[in-house]
């Protein structure tokens, strides 16, 4: 999983690698010790081992950055405030069958707030999952 820079000192990494199996690290280990910009993402997440990357920077990625099968985004619709959510919002993405393992959730893009989940995948289909009952 990769951390969008806004998530960065948080504490996030940490408490995600609680019940996340797979490693959890920030974008810029990447491509250190340089400026990132957002166009830059989706070929740098092409590089990478199907990652799962997630941002609360959702007007940048959400409907403007393309689904790739190389990898997945999650575009959280919280602000950094809010960061204590993240965690528990993202184990009741996985917990879904569309995002449940690495090879169902590459080729999508997701935008996830509290109540609803939207994602589009790499044949631009837009689905919408209602998710009231497992709201954080």
């Amino acid at each position: 999983m990769v951390l969008d820079e806004q998530l960065q000192g948080l504490g996030l990494e940490e408490e995600i690698s609680r019940w996340y199996r797979g490693a959890v690290f920030l974008i810029q280990e990447l491509r250190p010790y340089t400026v990132i910009k957002d166009e830059a993402i989706p070929a740098l997440l092409r590089k990478a081992k199907k990652p799962t990357f997630i941002t609360i920077n959702h007007s940048d990625f959400w409907r403007k950055c393309p689904a790739h099968q190389a990898y997945c985004i999650v575009c959280l619709k919280l602000s950094a405030e809010d960061y204590e959510g993240i965690p528990l919002l993202l184990r009741h993405l996985f917990q879904l069958p569309e995002f449940r393992t690495k090879k169902s959730r590459m080729g999508k893009v997701a935008l996830v707030s509290r109540r609803l989940i939207q994602f589009y995948d790499f044949r631009k289909n837009v689905f919408h999952i209602l998710n009231l009952s497992k709201t954080p």
